[in-house]
């Protein structure tokens, strides 16, 4: 179902590359896109979203969507979108915590096997089996020895998954050093936004050099034809929210299931049941 592949980041202009450390590139900045404009097309491209889900579920199809990139780059507000009017019984999110002991003793890839997606479903994951080539990589989380088996087994791992019939979609979110600092100073003074700088966030900060070297040897290995990696920019949100929805309606062939326009059925008269007093019910507070 997937259509022409897109080129790799290595094969892009790496002067236009926002993962890439040499100081001064990305200071020419395209015009923001205007919010009434950004709110028109997100409306439009949900509506897609919804004939997406409902050709997926139609013809059993199975979807697996992984976000990784960048912390800040915007792979959660990209999901945040995608999901907004989709059924939770068709689409869902998996975001899992760190591995537990027990699962730590298992296969690499078995503790997420068992969040793939039956026939008529799409799974998106934000971060994925990738932290191994990540942050446990970097951060000294796992072996160099269990690294370089990662790197070895993960392009036959998904091969085998698109063998059996899994489509999978792989989305790197990029962002410059600038843009992600504005980001993060922006949810320390946040007060809903503190969750979203953990203590391994603060600690990857220092370590930009490696986690851009990480990623590089990480395409290397797992841009496959079977499934490639698709960079997204994501040094403006609203830009990269529309892109890569869009992107992913390209890809799946799908078609308009809309129904026809639904009816409404006469409601059942009242035939002189009493109904118990209102004063009986505990109603909260109206407060608003």
């Amino acid at each position: 179902m997937a259509k022409k592949r897109q080129p790799s980041e290595k094969q892009q202009n790496k002067s236009s590359g926002s993962d890439s450390f040499s100081p001064g590139l990305n200071k020419i900045k395209p015009r923001k896109i205007p919010k009434k404009l950004y709110k028109k097309e997100l409306a439009r491209l949900q509506i897609e979203l919804v004939k997406l889900q409902e050709w997926i579920k139609y013809k059993k199809l199975k979807v697996t969507i992984i976000f990784e990139g960048r912390d800040a780059a915007g792979k959660g507000g990209a999901i945040k979108r995608i999901t907004q009017s989709l059924s939770p019984r068709i689409c869902r999110v998996v975001a899992l915590p760190a591995p537990t002991e027990r699962e730590k003793s298992q296969w690499y890839f078995q503790r997420y096997i068992q969040h793939l997606p039956a026939a008529g479903e799409m799974v998106l994951m934000d971060r994925s089996w990738y932290n191994r080539a990540g942050v446990e990589h970097v951060m000294g989380f796992c072996t160099d020895e269990e690294y370089r088996e990662f790197l070895r087994s993960c392009p036959e791992f998904e091969r085998m998954l698109v063998r059996s019939g899994i489509l999978l979609i792989k989305y790197w979110f990029s962002v410059n050093d600038d843009e992600q600092e504005r980001r993060f100073q922006s949810r320390i003074f946040h007060p809903t936004k503190h969750w979203k700088l953990s203590p391994m966030d603060l600690q990857a900060r220092t370590k930009w050099v490696e986690f851009s070297k990480a990623k590089d040897e990480m395409f290397v290995h797992t841009d496959i034809k079977q499934a490639p990696w698709h960079v997204v920019n994501g040094d403006d949100k609203k830009r990269a929210r529309l892109n890569v929805i869009a992107h992913l309606l390209s890809i799946i062939d799908y078609k308009d299931l809309s129904p026809a326009p639904i009816e409404l059925p006469p409601r059942q008269k009242d035939q002189g049941y009493m109904r118990p007093p209102i004063s009986d019910q505990k109603f909260i507070p109206e407060l608003y």
